[in-house]
């Protein structure tokens, strides 16, 4: 068992970690605004492989291991939490294009992605079926030798800018549940496609929104997989991205528990260094235990995809517990700097706002819990 990244590995964090405060964390919290992040950050992301890198390299990837990827979404997040979202969804559609795709879409879709020159989004959420993804309603119509599609999709990252889309649709019946969804990669500037942004609490960047779709024609050819197989192409996808959340949170939230060491080592109050009162450095303590615990969950289960063993559960719990734990090390980070940390001025507010939204998105604790559960009660059911 070894608990330590190789050296290529090491060398990538160490890459990263250089790129990140050099080039993304001096804009962090300037780009807290209702204005999508620049395309010179997607463009820069692209350069260095990190868009869907594990795309073979004949489609413009780096055939990159799943660990790897996990220390991308961790350092990127530590610089700037929104830019690790292109990694995020560039990796979920590259991984399902190059999984389910035929060789002439992969040759056509993949290496704009891999180049970071089209910014891409997973469109699953309707309203009224945040969670629900088998029962979606936006209908795709076979016309032809096309499918038009008809419908509204909402809480979607990046709605207001993406130029392209994985986006599920039925293709059968309602009754079909999950069987009746399929997958069409959209062009989200074609005629009948229109967005509108949403006014979120944090991760403003991302352009959260709805896109519409009124009778939006697309080939046949942009259907990925077999008609009907969709929901099991995308939901398989969400395994292992579920430990990449994991760590764009661990991420957000370990760059604020070093910058408060640094701060109560050097704050002076009562005669001394806040460092020296059990009040403060047990919470930092406490936090630093509990993030690295999460940290190994969530590069377990993406070394169990290295090795193509089960994950899911595991994934899961890491998608549930990594924002929640998140979230709360962030708010303690907050109050021990004091009235400091409740302005706008430092990060730690802007890094709390932006890993809530992650506790909703791409799956509730409770959807996760759920996941975990029958897992584990189905392995002592078949004597595991």
């Amino acid at each position: 068992m070894d608990f330590v990244f190789d050296a290529d590995q090491e060398l990538l964090r160490q890459t990263l970690a250089d790129f990140a405060a050099r080039e993304l964390a001096p804009f962090y919290l300037e780009r807290d605004t209702d204005e999508d992040l620049p395309r010179e950050v997607v463009r820069k992301l692209g350069e260095l492989g990190l868009c869907a890198p594990m795309a073979e390299a004949r489609y413009g990837g780096q055939g990159l291991d799943y660990v790897s990827l996990g220390i991308a979404h961790e350092e990127i997040a530590r610089g700037d939490f929104n830019a690790a979202y292109v990694l995020l969804l560039s990796a979920l559609v590259g991984a399902i294009i190059s999984a389910h795709g035929n060789e002439r879409q992969k040759q056509m879709m993949l290496p704009p992605i891999c180049r970071g020159e089209h910014v891409v989004a997973l469109a699953v959420t309707e309203p009224g079926g945040g969670s629900d993804a088998a029962h979606v309603k936006l209908s795709g119509r076979r016309d032809g030798d096309s499918y038009v599609l008809d419908g509204e999709k909402t809480s979607i990252s990046f709605a207001s800018w993406a130029d392209t889309a994985l986006v599920m649709a039925r293709t059968g019946s309602y009754e079909a549940g999950a069987r009746g969804v399929s997958t069409f990669y959209v062009d989200l500037h074609a005629p009948g496609v229109t967005r509108s942004r949403f006014k979120d609490l944090g991760s403003r960047a991302i352009g959260r929104g709805q896109l519409f779709f009124d009778s939006v024609r697309v080939p046949s050819d942009a259907l990925i997989g077999q008609e009907g197989a969709g929901f099991v192409e995308v939901m398989q996808g969400f395994d292992f991205s579920r430990a990449l959340i994991g760590l764009m949170c661990i991420g957000a939230a370990q760059q604020s528990l070093d910058e408060t060491c640094k701060y109560v080592r050097e704050r002076n109050a009562f005669g001394g260094p806040l460092a020296r009162f059990e009040g403060v450095s047990f919470p930092l303590a406490e936090a630093a235990v509990k993030l690295r615990a999460a940290r190994l969950l969530c590069y377990e289960a993406l070394w169990l995809k290295d090795q193509g063993r089960p994950h899911g559960w595991v994934a899961a719990g890491a998608k549930w517990w990594a924002p929640e734990l998140a979230a709360q090390v962030l708010h303690q980070c907050l109050l021990l700097h004091g009235h400091l940390g409740f302005s706008l001025d430092l990060p730690h507010q802007q890094r709390l706002r932006d890993v809530i939204g992650l506790e909703i998105g791409d799956g509730t604790a409770q959807i996760m819990k759920l996941l975990v559960a029958r897992e584990i009660i189905g392995q002592v059911a078949r004597g595991y």
